[in-house]
C-alpha cells in the first residue's frame, strides 16, 4: 500500500521550491563558526563565483574540519566585498588569522599557488573555461551542475581532468542524499522488478531571452561576465540579481540566466542536472545515455527519452502537486522520491524513519557532498559524482534541449557521443556554439 513521505532525514533538513523552482524565500544562511578547521592535511579553497549558490557552499565548505576558504573571485564588485565580509567575521570568531583576498579575473587567483582546490559556482556558460583553466593550473575542482552549457564542452573537460589528474566532482548533491540513495539501492537490487518507465520531473526547456534592457551597475564588468557568449547580449538585473550591503539584503531569486536559451538551459537543466541524473543511476546508465531523445510537441507534452535496455525516461510529473523528483516503475512496484517526499508501494521499500531534529539546514548546505569531496582530494581518489558522471548526467539533459530545438527525435550513439541518422548535420550543429573572439575552448 502507500505509504506517507517519512524520511531518513528531518523534513525540517531541506528547502522547499515553489512550483517554478525558484526558491526566492529561501534564505541564504550566515556563517557559524561551529567548527574549528585544524592544522593537518589541510585543503585550502578558493572560490570563483559568490553568488547566491556560493553563499550555500561557503557556509557547508567551511565549516568542514581542516579546509580553509583563503580567496574568492567574481565580475560584481559589491559580491566580492559580501564574501570578505563574511570570511572576515567567520574566521574572527573562529579565533584564525586567516587572510583572505578577492579578484575581479579567475587566473589571477589560479596563479595562486597556496590554493588546493576551487570551488566553481557561475554561470553555466563560464563552466568548463574555468574548470579546464583550473585543472590545468594543478587545482582540484569543485563544480556546480550542470556541469557544462554544451556537449562539446563536457567532451572535452573530461579530457582535460583525466590528462592533468586532477580531482573534480561535480555539485549534484542528491547522490550524497540517503533517501536517493536508498530508492537507487532498492531499484538496482530487483525489488521493483524490471524497470519499464521512470517519470523524472524537471520543468519546461529554455526559452528565447526577451528582458528589457537595463543599465549595468557601476561595480559589475558585464563583458566580463558575458565571457564567450556573443556581445550583443543585454543586461537585466534578473541575470545578476542585486544585492546591498549596508543594509545586507542578498538575492532574492536565483539568476535567471538559467532560464533563456541564449545563456541556459531552462529548466531542463537546472533540475535535470538533478533529477535525470538519479534516473540514469537508477537504471545504470551513469557514463552511457538514451539512444533517442524526442521533444514536447512530438506527440507529447513531455521530454521522452529511450534507451538501450528498453527503459523509458520521460519528463511527466507524477504527482498533480508537479514535485520535482523521480518514480521508478518496475512490473512489482513503484517507488517516488525527492527532497522531501519519499512514497512506495510497499511498505517495504521505505526508508528507515530518522528521529526529528536535524535542525533548519538549507538543502544546498547539508554538508555531506561537500565532505565527500574533501575526502577525495585528501585521498586522490574519484568523489560520488565524478566528471564522467556528470558529464552523461548533463549531455541527457541537453539532448532533450536539442530535440526541442529542432522539434523532433534525435537519435543518439552513447559510446560514440555522436548523433546517428544525422546526415544534414542539424543536431550535431547543437553539440556547441561559437565562442565570440578571443575566447576559445
Amino acid at each position: 500500500m502507500k505509504k506517507s513521505n517519512q524520511l531518513i532525514y528531518s523534513r525540517r533538513r531541506f528547502i522547499g521550491t515553489t512550483a517554478t523552482g525558484m526558491a526566492g524565500i529561501a534564505m541564504i544562511p550566515s556563517l557559524s563558526s561551529c567548527v574549528k578547521p585544524v592544522a593537518g592535511n589541510e585543503v585550502t579553497l578558493g572560490f570563483i563565483g559568490l553568488g547566491r549558490q556560493a553563499m550555500f557552499l561557503l557556509n557547508g565548505f567551511i565549516n568542514i574540519e581542516g579546509v580553509k576558504v583563503v580567496a574568492g573571485c567574481d565580475v560584481y564588485g559589491r559580491k566580492r566585498t559580501r564574501f570578505e565580509n563574511r570570511i572576515n567575521e567567520f574566521y574572527t570568531q573562529a579565533e584564525q588569522n586567516v587572510e583572505v583576498k578577492t579578484y575581479e579575473k579567475y587566473n589571477e587567483l589560479l596563479a595562486r599557488q597556496d590554493i588546493d582546490a576551487v570551488v566553481v559556482a557561475i554561470p553555466d556558460h563560464w563552466h568548463a573555461l574555468v574548470a579546464i583553466a583550473a585543472c590545468k593550473a594543478g587545482k582540484d575542482v569543485y563544480l556546480e551542475k550542470p556541469m557544462t552549457f554544451t556537449i562539446r564542452e563536457g567532451q572535452e573537460l573530461v579530457k582535460t581532468v583525466r590528462s592533468t589528474n586532477r580531482i573534480v566532482g561535480i555539485g549534484s548533491q542528491q547522490r550524497s542524499d540517503p533517501n536517493f540513495q536508498h530508492a537507487v539501492k532498492l531499484v538496482q537490487g530487483g525489488s521493483l522488478g524490471q524497470i519499464e518507465t521512470v517519470n523524472a520531473y524537471v520543468g519546461a526547456p529554455p526559452t528565447p531571452y526577451n528582458l528589457p534592457v537595463e543599465e549595468v551597475p557601476e561595480d559589475l564588468n558585464w563583458d566580463l561576465w558575458l565571457g564567450p557568449l556573443p556581445g550583443d547580449i543585454h543586461y537585466n538585473q534578473e541575470l545578476n540579481p542585486p544585492i546591498t550591503l549596508n543594509p545586507a539584503q542578498d538575492e532574492q531569486i536565483w539568476g535567471g540566466w538559467r532560464w533563456y536559451k541564449e545563456m541556459g538551459g531552462g529548466f531542463t537543466t537546472d533540475w535535470g542536472a538533478h533529477m535525470f541524473d538519479i534516473a540514469q543511476w537508477g537504471i545504470g546508465m551513469d557514463g552511457s545515455g538514451p539512444v533517442e531523445a524526442a521533444p514536447i510537441g512530438d506527440g507529447s507534452e513531455f521530454m521522452t527519452f529511450k534507451y538501450q535496455n528498453g527503459v523509458i525516461l520521460t519528463s511527466e510529473p507524477f504527482n498533480e502537486q508537479f514535485t520535482k523528483g523521480v518514480k521508478f516503475l518496475g512490473d512489482k512496484g513503484w517507488i517516488e522520491v525527492s527532497r522531501e517526499h519519499y512514497l512506495a508501494s510497499d511498505d517495504s521499500l521505505m526508508p528507515p524513519v530518522a528521529e526529528e531534529g536535524e535542525g533548519d539546514v538549507p538543502y544546498e548546505t547539508a554538508g555531506g557532498h561537500h565532505q565527500n569531496f574533501i575526502d577525495a582530494v585528501r585521498n586522490r581518489v574519484d568523489p560520488i559524482v565524478p566528471v564522467e558522471i556528470g558529464h552523461s548526467s548533463c549531455t541527457v539533459c541537453t539532448l532533450g534541449n536539442i530535440a526541442c530545438d529542432l522539434g523532433h527525435p534525435i537519435q543518439w550513439d552513447p559510446a560514440t557521443q555522436t548523433f546517428v541518422n544525422d546526415a544534414e548535420g542539424a543536431a550535431s550543429a547543437l553539440l556547441h556554439y561559437k565562442y565570440r573572439e578571443p575566447y576559445s575552448l
